[in-house]
């Protein structure tokens, strides 16, 4: 069966200076029948040719190119022809560093290039880059500068000082879209609000620029999680790449356990993982939060964290990227509240005020 647009496949150009990864991209996308690979650029400037000759739905472009590097060559397309396109990066310091700065200009997502294991590494790849292209091309893509992270509101939530939360746990799940997403309500949280876990679907080595970049922009610490990280007010903690991350709890003392179990829902990180965790060892003290993101992943943890007793909140359809994980999680009856992106950080402060009240009985 063709999973279409409008009954019919999904166009696809192929912009790289690699010659080898242009045929490697070539020959395995056109074993999805949804797909029709258009053809290939070598660089930019042919790709801009080939963009208004041909007409993709979707574009795939290498984050490290010779003549023009792909952000800029993606703010351009963001700006003059917006579309879905799909970095392709190297696992390089340099490479995870432009990527995060392709997805803040309007990038729908990126797939890595296979390190080792080179065969099963390509076919991996294919098949992860395949459901993104299904995904991407039914997504809505704005012009830069009104793009899915502009629209949200820059203003910081008031202080939590007069909300108890020294044992309160704000758990938050993404995937897709997840980068911007999260930037936008991590920059909202006080410097004083309740420790913060973080699962996003991300590569090794992609976490440690991702936490370092959230860092830099938040009044709160941001930092990649670390096996025994205690769980303290005003830090978020962000579940490395290729490892789960996990609530734990000693007494009075909350922290996390990081390990390397099999993957969970296709996915390590996983967020079922994180949110199946916190609803064992924090329960009713717990706020959950699941955001935009592809497939089903965190939704059948943020149930359980409902089930027993935590606060949740699911991400709107209108404001994701993709209504992937927030969607399954609406469905199992999981979210409390449907909460627009640029309200998901005044929900949470409202949802611990209120629990708050009824603690000390206001």
């Amino acid at each position: 069966m063709i999973d279409t647009l409008n009954n019919r496949k999904i166009k696809v150009l192929i912009v790289d200076d690699s010659a080898v990864a242009r045929n490697i991209l070539v020959q395995g996308l056109r074993q999805y029948p949804f797909i029709e690979v258009l053809g290939t650029a070598p660089d930019p400037y042919v790709a801009k040719d080939k963009i208004i000759a041909l007409n993709p739905d979707v574009l795939t472009l290498d984050v490290e190119m010779p003549r023009m590097d792909g952000l800029t060559f993606l703010k351009k397309i963001m700006d003059y022809r917006p579309m879905p396109v799909i970095m392709v990066s190297s696992l390089t310091r340099r490479g995870c560093e432009l990527t995060l700065n392709c997805l803040e200009a309007g990038a729908f997502d990126f797939i890595t290039k296979p390190e080792i294991d080179v065969a099963d590494g390509i076919e991996r790849m294919i098949s992860n880059l395949a459901e993104k292209i299904k995904f991407a091309a039914k997504s809505r893509i704005a012009k830069r500068g009104i793009s899915y992270s502009k629209m949200t509101q820059v203003k910081p939530v008031p202080s939590f000082a007069m909300i108890e939360t020294t044992n309160k746990i704000i758990a938050i799940g993404a995937s897709t879209g997840g980068t911007e997403a999260i930037k936008c309500v991590l920059e909202r949280m006080p410097a004083d609000s309740p420790g913060i876990l973080i699962t996003q679907h991300m590569p090794e080595k992609f976490t440690t620029s991702f936490a370092e970049r959230l860092n830099n922009l938040c009044h709160i610490e941001v930092r990649e999680a670390k096996h025994g990280d205690s769980i303290i007010p005003g830090l978020a903690l962000l579940s490395p790449g290729n490892y789960h991350m996990a609530l734990k709890r000693s007494g009075a003392r909350y922290f996390v356990e990081t390990h390397q179990d099999p993957p969970v829902n296709g996915h390590r990180p996983s967020v079922d993982v994180m949110f199946e965790s916190v609803a064992k060892y924090a329960g009713s003290n717990a706020l959950g939060v699941i955001m935009t993101g592809m497939g089903g992943d965190g939704a059948k943890g943020l149930l359980t964290m409902r089930e027993n007793g935590a606060r949740t909140i699911a991400q709107d359809e209108e404001s994701s990227v993709v209504f992937g994980m927030p969607k399954e999680a609406i469905k199992l009856g999981a979210a409390e509240s449907i909460t627009s992106l640029s309200l998901i950080a005044d929900e949470i402060f409202k949802l611990l005020r209120k629990d708050s009240a009824a603690t000390v009985g206001i």
